[in-house]
């Protein structure tokens, strides 16, 4: 098995042993984001603007692929206050396009770095 690591200085750098993504074949893992800003590594304040990072990160891990957000499959939402939903859905529309990829939305008692939402993806390149 061939694994090729995707990395992009447009996204946090890891802050743990793990890579930013990982690409086997057509199928890029994306791994779980947070609402930090790529430059200043600190959280961005409140629920909306942590939303958009996260779904920013993601974009920007999927274009280091040379793939973008309309390739993924699924999606795994983590929420510290499932009352937060309903923002994840609306923003994750300025994202995503029909149709859209599976998803799972998680509530959780807490995330790293005192983040309120994470998300990780599995993206299938498609042929270009």
């Amino acid at each position: 098995m061939t694994r090729t690591i995707i990395t992009t200085a447009d996204a946090p750098a890891a802050i743990g042993i793990y890579s930013q993504a990982v690409q086997v074949g057509d199928t890029v893992y994306l791994s779980g984001q947070i609402g930090l800003h790529p430059q200043s590594m600190q959280l961005e304040d409140g629920i909306e603007a942590q939303i958009n990072r996260v779904f920013e990160n993601l974009k920007a891990v999927a274009e280091a692929s040379s793939s973008s957000l309309d390739d993924v499959v699924k999606l795994n939402v983590y929420l510290t206050d499932m009352s937060n939903f309903g923002k994840v859905n609306e923003i994750m529309a300025r994202y995503f396009t029909q149709p859209y990829p599976a998803r799972a939305a998680v509530g959780v008692r807490e995330l790293p770095r005192g983040a309120l939402v994470e998300a990780d993806a599995v993206l299938v390149k498609s042929p270009r």
